[in-house]
């Protein structure tokens, strides 16, 4: 995670957590960042960004999380619900251990970016 928060930290603001994790601040948006090796050769970036939260859960919510979900290049946009709130997240894991640090710049500022866009959508 040190080269993911390297490559980051001139771009957004990053937080190192203790469990070998970050905490990305984006436009409005928490993403929470981890590496996992899933094979040799075979690193993988995850991360779940919240999108938006504590929203009301109405069926126009849920129709524009499924039409985010459905739209999205990069990840899958649900809906979390609790009891009469819901927040929205958006979940994407992608091969990072053989990118340069430019591809894997450039790939999470897109996947961010998206997600900023959904979240700023949704939350009106």
């Amino acid at each position: 995670m040190a080269r993911t928060a390297e490559v980051l930290a001139s771009e957004v603001s990053v937080q190192p957590g203790e469990d070998d994790s970050l905490t990305v601040y984006f436009q409005g948006t928490v993403v929470s960042m981890r590496a996992l090796s899933l094979a040799p050769g075979l690193d993988v970036l995850s991360l779940t960004q919240v999108l938006a939260w504590d929203l009301p859960v109405t069926d126009q919510l849920r129709a524009d999380v499924e039409q985010a979900s459905g739209s999205s290049n990069f990840g899958t946009v649900k809906l979390a619900v609790h009891e009469v709130t819901a927040d929205v997240l958006l979940h994407y894991t992608f091969p990072a251990g053989t990118l340069s640090d430019e591809a894997l710049r450039t790939m999470l500022m897109m996947v961010l970016g998206v997600g900023a866009e959904v979240g700023a959508r949704i939350r009106g």
